[in-house]
């Protein structure tokens, strides 16, 4: 298995997986849409034989009322339901925290499980006294420097891509 960066032949594979991982249409949507409208992302893939077992993707968010310092979002992180549990998702999760810098996002948020993320140094947002948009508890609201200090003094609510709001 590798993970690279996803190519135009992978986005079958990578809307089955989504589709699979989640059950519904909803998400492998907003892989499509971030993909056309939202700059800079990084998605990539991790592949087995030639086969997309994973995928994970980051896209801009802006922090209101502060525009300054592009923040990702984490969304959505997808493995193959037989292919969970054996550590594709971390090598992806892992991959896109350092491709995240070359495309100069600064800081990551994620809405997500408070006991997986914060292997990878994720803690609550509202450490740094930021808040999601969504209704979401505080412990699955979670964000990570990826800049030294690109996260300080920068307070308000993080909002999504549009795209976000047909989940």
């Amino acid at each position: 298995m590798h993970i690279r960066t996803e190519r135009p032949e992978d986005v079958p594979g990578i809307r089955h997986v989504v589709q699979t991982a989640f059950d519904t249409a909803a998400e492998a949507n907003l892989v499509d849409t971030l993909r056309q409208h939202a700059h800079p992302i990084v998605s990539l893939v991790a592949v087995d034989e030639d086969e997309v077992v994973g995928h994970i993707l980051f896209s801009p968010v802006t922090l209101a009322p502060d525009a300054d310092g592009p923040i990702a979002a984490l969304a959505p992180l997808a493995v193959l339901p037989s292919r969970q549990r054996q550590g594709i998702g971390s090598a992806l999760v892992r991959a896109g925290l350092d491709k995240c810098p070359c495309v100069d996002f600064g800081a990551v948020v994620v809405i997500g499980h408070p006991g997986y993320y914060p292997r990878f140094g994720f803690v609550p947002a509202s450490t740094y006294g930021l808040r999601s948009e969504y209704d979401v508890p505080d412990d699955a609201f979670l964000a990570l420097e990826l800049s030294p200090d690109a996260l300080r003094n920068r307070r308000g609510i993080i909002r999504y891509h549009a795209a976000f709001a047909a989940l």
